[in-house]
């Protein structure tokens, strides 16, 4: 491009910026005049992550930074033109940017920003009801993913949120669950707005609770986003997720009346009430020590409030979803458990495997005392 005219340019895009922001204009026309094209790009990143320079950010993008395109990261080239893009029209003047965007970076030396860019072009689509597309460019970008060494957080972080986003849309609760946490293991929490942070939270964990391939919520509960529901508003949603980890059928029945306060939630009770019958039933085996995991099925009747003819049902689900191992004796009607799944544990949880283990101390001190006892002159020799 003519130095003439991008001086011009820039001049007449100085005296329309902001007065606090037209320092930088002439510190990016100094940049430029000397070909510094990496302090060139840091400062154009933060002229365009300025809020007051939203209305330049597309011509400056168009008429100036691609005239250098090529000389700068690509990386970087691809967060300036995402931040120009929010400036279009509407969403498919938006698309063709992006579509432009990333064609124009896709070459070998600089997938990563392809990737980038194309995830971008990908959230678009999620916007315009096009799933099938969204989903071709999301498994093209997780292909590339999964062959670099390495790569920039935020893309990974870009990638996992619109994946999520993706699920969501078609309502598969548990891959929206596993991407959702990535996402947020690859972004500083604090950086996330109080509201966004509760929206992702109470996404999480309405998720968590609907989906037929989560039962153990251990990942969710010990994130500190969950804290973010610690308000009047929704703090029955996080007290609903440590019932169902306890199988607190009593917490439950409690909080039960609060399920249709969430439309998702109030479409799946049937499948809840399953759910959290399930989780009793491991909470009631776990809480017994293994030589007395021997249940019969009216015990565990009692223990779970499911009716009895139900019960061999509920093991048989237990058992299927690999939360317990065993066997029934169908004739004696008696489940005999040797494995529950590990899980998260509360306080009051843990003070009952420390009850447990002081009687395990105490079975071992009668032993040594009983063989000490009958051993005598061995024992003493």
């Amino acid at each position: 491009m003519d130095p003439e005219v991008v001086a011009n340019f820039l001049s007449e895009q100085r005296e329309n910026a902001p007065e606090d922001l037209q320092q930088s204009f002439l510190t990016i026309e100094d940049y430029w005049d000397r070909k510094l094209w990496h302090q060139l790009t840091d400062v154009l990143v933060d002229y365009f992550n300025a809020p007051a320079s939203a209305s330049q950010r597309l011509s400056l993008f168009r008429r100036f930074i691609l005239s250098f395109s090529e000389k700068i990261n690509q990386l970087k080239f691809v967060s300036l033109g995402l931040l120009a893009a929010t400036q279009c029209s509407d969403v498919q003047e938006r698309l063709s940017f992006l579509t432009d965007l990333t064609t124009k970076v896709n070459k070998p030396a600089s997938q990563d920003a392809y990737v980038f860019a194309l995830v971008a072009a990908s959230d678009v689509k999620l916007r315009l009801q096009d799933l099938a597309g969204a989903r071709k460019d999301l498994d093209t970008a997780e292909s590339i993913l999964d062959s670099f060494d390495s790569v920039e957080t935020e893309v990974h972080a870009t990638f996992y949120r619109t994946n999520a986003s993706y699920y969501q849309a078609k309502a598969e609760f548990g891959s929206y669950y596993k991407n959702a946490l990535l996402y947020l293991a690859c972004i500083d929490l604090k950086s996330l707005p109080l509201e966004d942070a509760q929206a992702r939270a109470y996404d999480l964990s309405v998720a968590a609770l609907i989906s037929d391939s989560i039962y153990n919520f251990g990942e969710l509960l010990l994130h500190p986003i969950l804290d973010s529901l610690n308000t009047p508003e929704h703090s029955w949603l996080r007290d609903l997720l440590f019932a169902f980890n306890r199988g607190d059928l009593n917490a439950y029945n409690v909080l039960e009346d609060n399920i249709s306060k969430a439309p998702l939630l109030d479409e799946h009770k049937t499948f809840l009430w399953q759910k959290i019958s399930l989780a009793a039933l491991t909470e009631a085996v776990f809480r017994r020590p293994p030589h007395d995991r021997a249940m019969t099925f009216q015990t565990i009747s009692q223990e779970t409030k499911v009716q009895p003819h139900e019960i061999e049902i509920l093991i048989m689900k237990a058992l299927s979803l690999g939360l317990l191992k065993g066997s029934i004796d169908q004739v004696a009607e008696v489940a005999r458990i040797n494995w529950v799944q590990p899980k998260v544990l509360d306080m009051k949880q843990i003070d009952n495997m420390r009850l447990r283990l002081k009687d395990w101390d105490s079975s071992v001190n009668q032993l040594g005392n009983w063989i000490e006892g009958v051993g005598k002159d061995v024992w003493a020799a």
